[in-house]
């Protein structure tokens, strides 16, 4: 949305802001990159962490605590925080942070002990319940599995939690430059060998430039921060992350990485439904046997709900809109009782990474290291990931601090970051879940099983460990399909909503907050349109405008192309959830970040 504030989209009414919202329909597209031939600032830098989220701010805060302590020790060789720096691509830290929120407050306890006495917390978990899901019916289990034990947990708004991190941050000498994002990494040369590979800092986003890719008048260039040491925390499928990692090959194609998508909203309900502290989850229905998913219900407090479904990003049919399957379990018994007669008033989406420990890529070489989620560091079986990104920002910054003692950022110094992740309880609480997702490649009931094996073998299958490919390719092609649904049908294609428990996509859009300036060029940087337009259509029927959970992509009539379909990228709507880039069948979708300071505000979620 352009020249307009949230509040002041709220004055003009919610149908004027969903035409605000819906209206780029240009088909001259100009996608986003970094103007080429200009005079760019530079500065220099001793650390940039790339991302002000739970891992990015543990780390620049543990790097103070450690400058600190040095500082005291050593009076005669102080050590200076004015050249490090956090990286924010939002407009405020925490506004593009999402996430249930479930906090295992184990790594806080270590960066800041008695944390709880200061921190935003909403509730700890007193009881928790898990319920299998068949239309019309729900069965609770006898007993909650170990994994989805929660007792000593707690219930947080994940923004409010980055946020308050980031005042400490900022409070212990660390500078956060909100409104930034990382454009593109700098090297130092053109190597792709991750042994000599060196990277020299980033490029920040170009502030200013039109939808046709020009400046204007208020047009300011991104500078280039050369860095001595650049860690990436960006989140999933971070920008910065993903050039890295395809530039120097750190994947596995034995173990690719897979991701789920995850849809949120916040509800106030009627007292007496869901008590404060209480943490329900369910799996089964709407999805399929062979469909990886489920949902969570968190009580915030006696009045105030957070409800949202995770869907596995490895489905088979291109129909699939993981927004229509949360408006579908919101339809649910289970789920119509606690939300009827409630209102929603935040929504939200974020992928997340499921691989696990298997997936982890190369975490380290000369001149970065690679932290949270960007490193596949997040628990599928337990559905939990804040505490090991909080963990792995605290060990990226002890490896940094012993860097900058000794004026080494090379490969071998960095690398005591895997060394000490081997180390720490990251290992220990991954590697026995380091079979689980992967197991549930063939379906619900055969993942079950083999999750059983695995929990009585400590993470081990009855053989090797899995090898998996990356989620996109179990996507089938719509003449394998058939024209009917079947199961799927209530998932299938995008959910319409009845305006009081169910939503249509734009209107779960309005209540993110999100907002972009109009008047520059699509973030959604597609490689070839004419596959969009053409080819893609036939074969999996466009499956972008189903997959992505804020109505970005939309085939519309045209006469210019041989189908007489066009895609229309409304991206004034993107909430930065990555699922196109990563579910995209020809990966052919680059999301790169817009202007720094747009997206969603997920104030309170």
């Amino acid at each position: 949305m352009s020249d307009y504030g949230t509040a002041e989209v709220q004055h003009l009414g919610q149908q004027a802001a969903f035409s605000i919202l819906y209206h780029v329909r240009s088909p001259m597209i100009t996608f986003r990159k970094p103007l080429e031939g200009i005079d760019r600032p530079q500065m220099e830098a001793d650390v940039v962490i790339i991302g002000g989220g739970p891992a990015g701010m543990a780390c620049a805060l543990r790097l103070s605590q450690l400058i600190d302590e040095h500082n005291t020790n050593h009076p005669d060789s102080q050590l200076s925080k004015e050249n490090i720096y956090v990286l924010e691509k939002a407009r405020e830290a925490g506004q593009h942070c999402l996430s249930g929120a479930l906090l295992d407050p184990r790594s806080m306890r270590e960066l800041l002990p008695g944390f709880e006495s200061e921190a935003p917390i909403d509730a700890e978990v007193t009881k928790e319940s898990v319920y299998f899901l068949r239309k019309n019916k729900a069965r609770k289990l006898p007993i909650v599995p170990p994994p989805l034990k929660d007792h000593g947990n707690y219930i947080i708004s994940i923004n409010k939690f980055v946020k308050w991190l980031g005042q400490k941050v900022e409070e212990a000498g660390i500078t956060v430059f909100t409104g930034f994002a990382g454009s593109e990494l700098l090297f130092e040369d053109g190597s792709t060998d991750p042994e000599t590979a060196r990277v020299a800092g980033v490029r920040t986003d170009d502030k200013g430039v039109d939808k046709h890719g020009q400046p204007k008048a208020n047009f300011e260039p991104g500078y280039d921060l050369r860095a001595k040491i650049t860690i990436l925390a960006e989140g999933t499928r971070g920008n910065c992350a993903k050039q890295l990692i395809e530039r120097l090959n750190l994947e596995d194609s034995d173990h690719a990485q897979t991701y789920g998508v995850g849809i949120k909203e916040l509800w106030e309900i009627p007292a007496g439904r869901v008590a404060k502290g209480e943490v329900i989850y369910t799996l089964g229905y709407p999805l399929t046997v062979k469909e990886y998913g489920g949902a969570w219900i968190y009580g915030i407090s006696d009045t105030q709900v957070s409800i949202g479904y995770v869907t596995g990003l490895d489905y088979e049919d291109p129909r699939t809109d993981p927004h229509h399957v949360f408006q579908t379990f919101k339809e649910h018994p289970l789920a119509r009782r606690i939300l009827e007669g409630g209102k929603m008033v935040r929504y939200g989406a974020k992928s997340m990474p499921y691989g696990g420990w298997l997936t982890i890529p190369r975490l380290s070489g000369n001149g970065w290291m690679l932290l949270g989620d960007s490193a596949s560091l997040l628990n599928s079986q337990r559905l939990k990931g804040i505490h090991l990104a909080i963990k792995s920002g605290m060990l990226a910054a002890e490896t940094t601090f012993s860097a900058l003692i000794s004026g080494d950022s090379s490969a071998d110094t960095l690398s005591e970051y895997q060394s000490s992740l081997d180390k720490s309880w990251i290992r220990e609480e991954l590697y026995k879940v380091r079979n689980f997702h992967q197991g549930f490649e063939h379906g619900r009931f055969e993942g079950l099983v083999k999750a059983g094996v695995q929990y009585v073998l400590r993470g081990s299958n009855l053989g090797p460990d899995c090898k998996n490919h990356a989620g996109y390719l179990n996507m089938k092609q719509l003449n394998s399909l058939g024209q009917w649904g079947g199961e799927r049908t209530p998932f299938l294609g995008n959910a319409k909503g009845d305006g009081k428990l169910t939503f249509d996509r734009l209107t779960d859009v309005y209540h993110s907050g999100t907002r972009h300036d109009d008047d520059q060029p699509t973030h959604l940087v597609i490689k070839d349109l004419d596959i969009c337009n053409g080819r893609c259509g036939k074969e999996f029927g466009n499956p972008c405008q189903y997959f992505c959970p804020a109505a970005v992509y939309e085939m519309v009539e045209s006469s210019e192309t041989p189908s007489g379909k066009e895609l229309h990228i409304n991206f004034a709507n993107c909430v930065h959830c990555k699922t196109c880039d990563i579910m995209d069948p020809y990966q052919i979708i680059n999301w790169v970040p817009p202007e720094g300071g747009g997206g969603p505000n997920y104030d309170g979620m």
